[in-house]
């Protein structure tokens, strides 16, 4: 009854806290803190009353049959509300302990799975340690794998292929002994470098390609050309023979000329004209050079480097320099033709996309030259670097004794019987020879072979004016003094054959023309030093001298291209075949100088 009076007395003091708050007084507001202070201390209760709580209240009061005014929740407002606060706490105390089981679990997991890894390596270590393994390495033996033909010899040329196994079958034409066959057997084949002693015997080419194609890609395709000599005018004189190296003073002999790469002649240049006009090209990417250059991919694999310029005169001077080439009876010169971009044109529907990318316009003449694989940089042979820069048939000789290893002249060289009547010292007698028999061993026959290439490639280049090769070196030489020794520009190696290729010819005859004053001195610089050469080119020069290089250029241009390209693309200007009539005679100057100079005194 007590706790019931008490309760009661709370009620009706909230009730009188209630009835006495007025409006805006500052004394009856402190009044008003002051009794509600007061009733907390009486009504001292930390919790809410429960629903029982109340309803037990309710029984009593109707048990005590006492009139008793509705709760005021007044009263519990002012209760403090940490209890809430400790409920939210709570809680979060909960959600501890459940991230925790959380973190638990996934350790137990991790570490299980490096157990298991572990185990799992242990086993496997023990497995392939374990003796039967082992006793499988014995019996295993690699496969051997053999290079066909790749001697090169006076009468033989490279297949530019492997024999994978000894049950290799060969076309029936080609007959090979057992000694040609296991001569060359290697593990590995390097694509990277040369690998002596038969360092040109590695190609890669694609798959799937034509008959056609087969034949075009092989630069030096198995043929038996042997390098005659037209004429001898005095029969009284040596003749020259399979193992004459230089014979008339100022020519290669047989022995290099049939160790030649064939390269890519009259024939290769038609069938690549057939090829480009019945294909289609699938594929256009960056490529090739710089600038709008690119490289396309055949439907059938076979690539090419597609040469796109703003200026018409570079296209001109591309095409046109290879077809000097041609009139020269220069194999080093991949093939090219001349086309127009015409999105109409089968050639490139299938890649207008790609055209559009390349921001090339429409109606303009391109050059598809072919692509070559397996190429390596090719370097400035040391005759001809500043420190001797010079050929004559006196390096020819040095290089020949130098190479084999030998200082019996009697073995190397044949003095001309008929200038021999005075009895001359061993000096004398070497200085007077006007050819060389040797048997040379394959390092200096390689040597022979190249040097024999530079001699076309300089007069190439003299005649045509190109700017992009080794005037490009000689020029920057006052500065650079070591380019020299770096790899030649535009000029790249044939890996399979040492073929050497003549890049990039854009320059020739029409820019390189118009800047002669500034560069001719390099130009000559080589030609006036160069005394040894091949017959046939020298043949071919004297040839274009006494007819118009200028109408033959112009046949081949028309017979080559149809109306629509030569539309586009203007055919060599007639001062510019002057020009290169003049230097051709220049360049038969230069020889009939050399002649002079290294004829003997009868």
């Amino acid at each position: 009854m007590a706790k019931l009076k008490l309760y009661i007395d709370c009620e009706h003091a909230v009730e009188k806290v209630r009835i006495r708050v007025p409006g805006n007084n500052m004394a009856t507001f402190m009044q008003m803190i002051d009794d509600r202070e007061e009733t907390t201390k009486q009504c001292g209760n930390d919790r809410l009353p429960t629903l029982k709580d109340i309803e037990q209240k309710n029984d009593k009061l109707k048990y005590n049959k006492l009139k008793i005014s509705p709760v005021d929740m007044n009263c519990y407002k002012i209760k403090k509300p940490y209890i809430l606060y400790n409920n939210f706490r709570y809680k979060q105390d909960l959600s501890r302990i459940s991230i925790k089981r959380e973190y638990g679990f996934y350790s137990y997991c991790f570490i299980s799975v490096c157990l298991s890894f572990i185990l799992g390596l242990l086993i496997g270590v023990a497995i392939v340690g374990s003796p039967e393994t082992r006793m499988i390495s014995p019996s295993y033996s690699s496969r051997n794998v053999v290079r066909i033909n790749t001697t090169r010899d006076g009468h033989s040329r490279s297949l530019n292929s492997l024999k994978l196994t000894d049950n290799f079958k060969v076309d029936k034409e080609f007959i090979y002994s057992n000694k040609e066959k296991n001569l060359d057997r290697f593990a590995t084949v390097s694509f990277t470098g040369a690998i002596e002693p038969h360092k040109y015997k590695m190609d890669v080419y694609p798959k799937g390609l034509t008959d056609d194609m087969k034949e075009i890609l092989k630069d030096n395709k198995v043929s038996r050309h042997k390098h005659t000599i037209l004429s001898v005018v005095n029969t009284t004189l040596h003749v020259p023979n399979s193992e004459t190296v230089l014979y008339e003073n100022i020519y290669w002999g047989p022995e290099v000329e049939n160790s030649m790469p064939q390269g890519y002649g009259e024939n290769s240049a038609e069938i690549w004209e057939r090829y480009v006009n019945q294909s289609e090209i699938i594929k256009l990417e960056t490529g090739c050079g710089r600038m709008q250059n690119r490289l396309v991919t055949f439907k059938d694999g076979i690539q090419a480097c597609v040469r796109y310029r703003q200026n018409t005169d570079q296209i001109q001077g591309e095409i046109f320099s290879f077809y000097v080439a041609r009139l020269l009876n220069l194999t080093n010169v991949a093939p090219s033709v001349v086309k127009v971009v015409d999105l109409k044109d089968k050639l490139w529907q299938s890649v207008t996309n790609d055209i559009s990318s390349a921001q090339w316009n429409t109606n303009r003449a391109v050059v598809l030259t072919q692509y070559i694989p397996s190429l390596e940089s090719a370097t400035i042979p040391e005759i001809f670097k500043p420190s001797s820069r010079h050929l004559n048939k006196n390096d020819v000789f040095t290089m020949s004794l130098k190479e084999n290893d030998t200082s019996d002249t009697s073995k190397q060289i044949l003095i001309d019987k008929l200038r021999m009547k005075n009895i001359k010292t061993k000096k004398e007698e070497v200085e007077s020879f006007d050819y060389i028999d040797a048997k040379l061993n394959r390092k200096t026959i390689d040597l022979f072979v190249e040097l024999a290439q530079w001699s076309d490639l300089i007069i190439f280049d003299y005649l045509t004016a190109n700017l992009d090769r080794i005037v490009n070196n000689l020029f920057n030489y006052q500065w650079n003094i070591n380019i020299m020794d770096g790899p030649a520009h535009n000029l790249a190696r044939k890996m399979d054959s040492g073929l050497l290729l003549f890049l990039d010819n854009e320059s020739g005859l029409l820019h390189g023309y118009r800047l002669l004053k500034k560069y001719n001195m390099y130009h000559s610089l080589m030609l006036d030093n160069l005394c040894v050469f091949r017959k046939k080119t020298v043949d071919a020069l004297k040839h274009l001298y006494e007819t118009s290089i200028g109408s033959k250029l112009s046949d081949i241009f028309h017979k080559k291209n149809n109306a629509v390209i030569r539309d586009i693309l203007p055919p060599l200007p007639e001062k510019n075949a002057k020009i290169l009539h003049d230097r051709i005679g220049k360049v038969l100057n230069q020889i009939e100088k050399c002649e002079q100079t290294f004829s003997n005194n009868r």
